[in-house]
């Protein structure tokens, strides 16, 4: 099988935004205006298996310190063919090239990519809560691309699974935007949480 890897164009947007929703358990969330606006900042990268469709990562900016990947999925049956490895390998030499220090992610608990961010040399470093409607954790995963004096703690990842009672028995409430991030999502998860207890 032959792999090829590019960036992504419009003529790959149909695919990514399917593979997306294929694998909306694992992934963030990502409207398709999203994905149309990176494709013109070329970030995101593309397999190709015998000039087909397999899987791509979404990255971030070259712009700071280090790169964040945003998503990273390849088509269930070519799993474990290490594809994903070649775009992992691809984007890590594009970040030598760019002196950049580092690439992280963040990856759900329950999630089995989080095995393959460790046969590829990521270190867990943090574990964070995630979105209400799941409950798990989220790993924050990083790879060291240039030596740092001081380094970073690695952590056993979180193996939490998905728990979605406290979701389904909540309150609806018609005002909650499911595009939360950060601080915003963690004050929502924290007063969905309250609510079911108080219950």
């Amino acid at each position: 099988m032959k792999l090829d890897i590019r960036y992504a164009n419009q003529n790959d947007l149909k695919f990514i935004d399917y593979l997306q929703k294929k694998n909306a358990e694992d992934l963030s969330f990502y409207p398709k205006q999203v994905f149309e606006r990176e494709l013109d900042k070329q970030r995101i990268l593309l397999a190709l298996v015998n000039n087909q469709h397999a899987g791509y990562l979404y990255h971030g900016s070259f712009s700071s310190v280090n790169l964040k990947i945003h998503q990273a999925c390849i088509e269930y049956d070519l799993r474990g063919n290490w594809y994903g490895a070649g775009l992992v390998n691809t984007l890590e030499d594009m970040c030598k090239i760019n002196f950049k220090k580092g690439i992280s992610l963040r990856c759900g608990s329950d999630i089995s990519a989080n095995r393959f961010w460790q046969l590829m040399d990521f270190r867990c470093i943090d574990i964070q809560q995630g979105g209400v409607r799941r409950m798990r954790d989220i790993n924050v995963w990083y790879k060291e691309l240039e030596k740092d004096m001081f380094g970073f703690e690695s952590l056993e990842p979180s193996k939490k699974e998905k728990d979605a009672s406290i979701w389904r028995k909540r309150k609806k409430d018609k005002t909650q935007n499911s595009m939360l991030r950060g601080k915003a999502l963690l004050d929502y998860r924290k007063s969905i949480v309250e609510e079911h207890d108080a219950d």
